[in-house]
């Protein structure tokens, strides 16, 4: 006769867990309540905006005051506000419309949170390419906009800086070293352009945060971060600095070589939104090109924003009604296979 296994409290144990555990499921299964989506996070959600601008010479604080109310951007959440705002300065051209953030888009984006009753409003940026912003400024024709309007600038490349935690952790980097002025900042704005890019496939408002930091720390242009690896290094800084808004100059956007030596593309659109990652996989839809075969934004995707479109609420217009493929060359590897099917 076989013996018979001891009684044992541990046996009990086990046995009490097993039917806990069977018990929840059934409550679950029972409450109509999938497992899978009970231990999954759910999926984020986000609103983006599309604004129709057809020339910079237009007015465009009417298209970014509709923008905000359609994204529920209120005067009783700027109120009183400090507001940093970053554009994307490059180089400088006589013929360059297609390479910075146009000066005017700047300019509305100033008086349309001044308008909303933000306490201040400054301009902040650190060029990868040229350590002289002040150069950029005048050459772009951005000095004479902010004296117009007595819009302070300051240069980012040369503030000596703080140090945070790298929460991102892509790349090696155990901390990021942003410019002390964000330290007396409430909102920071991405103010990216509509651009290709040879390295990164697209250059939108993720992107364009390398320029908030210090050259004085990171080098030209930024190499630290080109070393760390440039997707891994957008991932580190979004998640890291975490800008609240984003605004995008595709009023004439850049395809082909970006993000200097492409050809304008003339889009008229503005594009704007809290979400990051969702703004740019809209710029991304908008320029033909899948999200998704970007690499970091392929990665943020549920984690730092919503980059699925069916987790997207488009206001304003509509992608497919704005929407034009931008050229995409062969040659250059972060083009391939990143065309929108």
């Amino acid at each position: 006769m076989a013996s018979q296994l001891p009684h044992s409290r541990e046996s009990e144990l086990t046995r009490r867990q097993l039917l806990k555990i069977t018990l929840a499921g059934s409550a679950l299964a029972t409450s109509g309540i999938v497992f899978a989506n009970w231990v999954k996070p759910p999926a984020l959600q986000a609103r983006t905006f599309i604004g129709k601008a057809n020339s910079y010479e237009s007015d465009l604080v009417p298209t970014l005051l509709g923008g905000f109310q359609e994204l529920s951007v209120t005067p009783q959440e700027i109120k009183g506000k400090r507001i940093l705002l970053k554009p994307n300065l490059v180089e400088t051209r006589p013929d360059a419309l297609h390479i910075n953030t146009h000066p005017r888009v700047i300019q509305a984006a100033v008086e349309a949170f001044l308008h909303l009753g933000a306490k201040s409003v400054v301009v902040g940026e650190g060029p990868g390419h040229r350590r002289d912003a002040l150069q950029i400024l005048e050459e772009a024709g951005l000095a004479d906009v902010l004296y117009e309007d007595r819009i302070q600038f300051v240069s980012l490349n040369d503030m000596t800086g703080y140090s945070q935690p790298n929460i991102g952790r892509q790349t090696d980097l155990t901390s990021l070293i942003f410019p002390d002025i964000f330290q007396e900042i409430d909102w920071i704005v991405s103010m990216a352009k509509l651009k290709t890019h040879h390295w990164a496939g697209v250059t939108l408002s993720m992107k364009n945060l390398f320029g908030t930091l210090p050259g004085l720390y990171y080098g030209w242009p930024k190499n630290v971060l080109h070393h760390a690896g440039i997707h891994e290094s957008i991932l580190d800084i979004t998640a890291t600095l975490r800008p609240q808004f984003s605004i995008i100059d595709g009023i004439i956007g850049m395809e082909g070589d970006g993000p200097i030596m492409g050809t304008p593309k003339p889009t008229g659109v503005i594009v704007m939104g809290r979400d990051l990652p969702a703004v740019d996989a809209t710029g991304a839809r908008l320029m033909g090109i899948n999200p998704y075969k970007i690499p970091y934004l392929s990665r943020a995707s549920n984690w730092l924003g919503a980059v699925n479109e069916t987790t997207i609420k488009q206001v304003g217009e509509s992608i497919i009604s704005v929407q034009q493929n931008f050229e995409l060359l062969d040659h250059i590897e972060a083009h391939q296979g990143i065309r929108l099917s």
